[in-house]
């Protein structure tokens, strides 16, 4: 007859701690009952899933020291608890419904800004904004939404990091991302005419985020806030009272025939600009309004309603 004996030993009884191999999962990670948070808190909108690849690729360059990326649509009315879980904040978004001035995302983000992001207690926490553009189509407004996400968390008091260098953006006109003459207010990302760019520029933004403490602490201190600058209108020139009402006369004279020529030459420039050449539904998009947005690197016009909420794509090759 053999026999068999077996011993329990806890594990804290022998010196070892049993762990998964694997990422927790969200559900694990926002748990009451986890032993130990992550430090960052990573937030996302989406709308075409670029967003969230984004959000996926930073989590994974983080690291331990991340949570899971959570959809904003999945936390509307306990954002301030799930904050609160976070030492420090990650957040991204789109950019869509160009041409609007505010609420540019397209996602959830939108219904939350002005409502119960407003009630927050955020004063103080380090929050780094993220976003997605097309800064060749929507050159003029290239990742408007990552500004206004940046502004909204401002505005509540918080510690902004992330700020990068707009060297090596070479396509886009304007963008409300801008912050002084070369800086953005956060990563910003084209996943539809550079998305081999994209690995790269998030792990050297993520190390740079480590640098400035957005993990317990770090060697440089955050890149200082720069506001946008306001467009101010040039001053009018001080013109000397004239002496007699002859040089009134004068000048009178000078002014209007200088704003004569000025306007025909608004006449001949706006006579002289070319026509766009599209096919049939092109020209029904021009009648009833719509905006195009022409991509050179694939060819294709992206056609945008007055409200910025619909539109549709034609391409030059059909």
């Amino acid at each position: 007859m053999k026999f068999f004996l077996a011993f329990y030993l806890p594990a804290a009884a022998v010196g070892f701690t049993i762990q998964s191999s694997t990422r927790p999962s969200r559900s694990f990670q926002s748990s009451t009952t986890q032993l130990q948070a992550a430090a960052v808190g990573i937030f996302f909108g989406t709308s075409t899933g670029n967003t969230e690849d984004a959000a996926d690729m930073i989590a994974a360059t983080f690291g331990d020291d991340s949570s899971d990326p959570i959809d904003i649509d999945e936390i509307q009315g306990t954002m301030a608890d799930e904050f609160a879980k976070y030492d420090a904040l990650v957040v991204g978004t789109p950019t869509w419904n160009t041409g609007a001035e505010t609420e540019r995302s397209g996602v959830g983000w939108d219904e939350v800004y002005y409502g119960e992001m407003q009630d927050l207690q955020l004063q103080g926490k380090k929050v780094a904004v993220f976003g997605l553009g097309d800064s060749i189509s929507y050159a003029e407004n290239y990742a408007d939404g990552t500004g206004e996400l940046h502004d909204i968390f401002s505005a509540l008091g918080c510690t902004m990091l992330g700020f990068t260098s707009q060297d090596g953006y070479d396509d886009h006109e304007a963008s409300k991302a801008a912050r002084g003459e070369n800086q953005f207010c956060g990563l910003l990302l084209d996943n539809v005419n550079y998305e081999e760019l994209s690995e790269g520029r998030i792990q050297k933004w993520v190390s740079q985020l480590k640098e400035e403490g957005i993990v317990g602490g770090g060697t440089s201190a955050p890149v200082p806030v720069v506001a946008a600058a306001p467009v101010v209108a040039a001053p009018a020139p001080v013109v000397a009272a004239p002496a007699n009402d002859a040089a009134t006369d004068a000048i009178i004279a000078q002014l209007e025939k200088e704003n004569a020529a000025l306007r025909q030459q608004l006449d001949d420039s706006a006579s002289a600009a070319p026509a766009l050449t599209n096919d049939s539904s092109s020209a029904a998009a021009n009648t009833d309004g719509y905006t195009p947005h022409h991509n050179s690197v694939t060819g294709i016009t992206m056609w945008t309603s007055p409200d910025g909420f619909y539109c549709y794509y034609t391409s030059s090759s059909s």
